[in-house]
Formats: C-alpha cells, sequence, structure tokens
C-alpha cells in the first residue's frame, strides 16, 4: 500500500486532499501519517473529515483513522459511484475545499452528478466560490466536463451554514491543457459582498478599488446580501482576458479596516496585471492534478509556491509523473507535465 507522508513540504490539508482525489481516479489505497503536521492544530479538523467521508461516500472506501485529530488514515477505494450526494461540515470550514476533493474522480465518473455543499462558502486560508465558479471550473470544462455551480447562500466565519449546488456532466478522458498566453485583457471588475454589516464599509472599499486600478465604475457593484446566517464581507475582483478569466478576493475580517482589505487586494491584482502570466498561484495549484490526469498540459505562472511544490510530490508518488519547472523571465515560470 502507498505511504504518505502529510509532513511533506508544506505540511497542510492539501497533502491530503490530493492524496484522495487520485486514490479515487487510480483505484490505489493509501495510508497517511503525519496528517497536517505543519499546522498549530495538526491533525484531522471538521473540514478534512468532512472531506474524507464525501471521498468514502462516493466510492464506497473502506477507511480507518477517520477521527477528529486523527494524524494517520488509510483509505481504500472500491470505485467511483456517481450520484445524488449532500455534503455539510456542521462549522464554517472550507466547503469548496470538500469539493475540491472529489470532484476529479465525480468528473471522470460513468453519470453525471449532483453535489449540495454546506459550509464556509468564503474563507481566507481556501479557494473562495467566485475563484471557483469563474476562474478554475471554465477551465476544467475546457478540458471535457461541464461543471456548474449556483451559490444559494454565502457562507462565512464563524456562522458557516453557506450553501451551493453542483452539477457534473462528466468527460470519458480529460483533454490536455495549454495556457501560456493570457491574451488581451477584456475586462477588469468587482464587486463587493456585504451581509449583516453597515454599508459603510463596502462605499470605503468601493473607493479604494476604484482609484487603484482600472476599473469603470459601472464595472464595480455593491450586492448586499442578508442570506447568510452571520456578518461577512468580501471584495473580489475578475480580470477576464482572452484566454483565462483570473479571480482575486479579499475576506473581511473583524478589526481590520476596510481599506486595507481592499488595498492587499488591490497589491495582488496588480502584480498580476503587471506580470503579463496568465495563471496566478492559486489557480496553478488547482490546476496541477487534472493535468496530470489528462496526461499532457503546461502553464505559465509565478514562483512556484511550497504549496504547489508539495501538490507536485503527490501526484508523482501515485502517478509516477513529474512535472518540469522553467523560469522563462524573471517571476514567470513555465509548468510542464513530463512522464
Amino acid at each position: 500500500m502507498l505511504e504518505i507522508d502529510g509532513a511533506l513540504g508544506e505540511g497542510g490539508g492539501q497533502i491530503l486532499r490530493s492524496a484522495l482525489s487520485l486514490s479515487m481516479c487510480l483505484a490505489k489505497p493509501f495510508k497517511i501519517i503525519n496528517i497536517r503536521a505543519a499546522r498549530k492544530k495538526p491533525g484531522l479538523r471538521p473540514q478534512h473529515l468532512l472531506a474524507v467521508h464525501a471521498a468514502a461516500s462516493i466510492s464506497h472506501a473502506s477507511v480507518e483513522g477517520a477521527i477528529p485529530g486523527a494524524q494517520e488514515l488509510v483509505f481504500q477505494p472500491q470505485g467511483i459511484f456517481p450520484g445524488h450526494y449532500d455534503f455539510s461540515i456542521g462549522t464554517a470550514g472550507s466547503t469548496t475545499l470538500v469539493l475540491q476533493t472529489v470532484l476529479p474522480a465525480l468528473m471522470l465518473a460513468h453519470a453525471s452528478s449532483e453535489l449540495t455543499l454546506e459550509g464556509g462558502t468564503h474563507n481566507p486560508l481556501a479557494p473562495p466560490f467566485e475563484f471557483l465558479a469563474q476562474a478554475f471550473l471554465p477551465l476544467l470544462n475546457r478540458m471535457g466536463p461541464c461543471v456548474s455551480a449556483t451559490l444559494e447562500r454565502p457562507g462565512f466565519f464563524p456562522k458557516g451554514g453557506g450553501r451551493f449546488h453542483v452539477d457534473i456532466q462528466p468527460t470519458s478522458k480529460l483533454k490536455p491543457l495549454i495556457l501560456l498566453e493570457r491574451g488581451r485583457i477584456m475586462q477588469v471588475r468587482a464587486e463587493i459582498l456585504l451581509s449583516h454589516l453597515p454599508e459603510h464599509i463596502a462605499q470605503r472599499e468601493h473607493a479604494v478599488i476604484s482609484e487603484a486600478l482600472p476599473i469603470a465604475e459601472d464595472d464595480v457593484n455593491i450586492r448586499i446580501d442578508h442570506s447568510a446566517l452571520g456578518p461577512g464581507n468580501v471584495v473580489t475582483v475578475m480580470v477576464r482576458s482572452e484566454h483565462v478569466t483570473e479571480v482575486f478576493t479579499g475576506i473581511g475580517e473583524r478589526g481590520v479596516p476596510a481599506e486595507v482589505v481592499a488595498t492587499k487586494l488591490v497589491q495582488a491584482v496588480k502584480h498580476y496585471l503587471h506580470s503579463g502570466i496568465p495563471v496566478g498561484p492559486y489557480l496553478a495549484d488547482q490546476l496541477l492534478l487534472p493535468i496530470a490526469l489528462a496526461g499532457a498540459g503546461s502553464f505559465l505562472t509565478s514562483r512556484p509556491s511550497l504549496h504547489t511544490l508539495s501538490n507536485m510530490s503527490v501526484i508523482k508518488q501515485f502517478m509516477g509523473t513529474n512535472f518540469s519547472l522553467r523560469e522563462v523571465r524573471p517571476d514567470a515560470w513555465q509548468i510542464d507535465l513530463t512522464t
């Protein structure tokens, strides 16, 4: 049985999620030790446990060690079983990371699936819903499946309770993805989401974004949504280019001024605009696994993070494939799948 060291590289939950995804797609059982060894609270937390349980549900897996705080786990899948599934974390843990775990298997299944996920939809250390729907899924759909996501209500820390639905029409084989050019920038737009908070917060964020970015007044939208169970604030900037849409997000936090949230976001967007690269660092992480499953692909991104390198290592352990990294110009790196 394949053994994965969860302390590898950045030592976080992504190692477990990638291992679960690959295990299901390749029908390879595995044991993971030192789960989330590099985190302040190591071991399985609620969102990681839900990822395990979700993976076990769609693969009818035999699982050992799926308890809170566990640092070792054995996972043995029995196949891929598409269908209708509801997954609820019960906390504000990230629902998008749970989807990230089960999506690769379901998009290669023999029939369609419908998922409902409940928990956090906009988390500081996870892909927010808008990134999923507008940046990642369109690229994934370019590779063959048809996956759509619809947000019913947002969920923020600490209340959670967000909910979204996903429809997955699978493909028998993924097509390679080549993304080496961004092309002409077609539009830069922003959305400020506010729930159960004073509207002046959104106005202050609006002022920072409008002044700092090349964005038309009509392309900054303030959306008030009180359907969430608790207060929340999200600032999202979408950069739509000829060949890719990138999404950047700032999450409001208690005690952090609105201007600081917006300014940090603006800095990330400006860096991307000036770099000329098509793929930002978070999207780079998301693309590795589908490209590996496709058997070919390449993209241009910024200097690979430790998170990205760790993901590459897990993929290599399961599949024996490598990614080559080459700096083609300052802070522009080409990543290619090699055999």
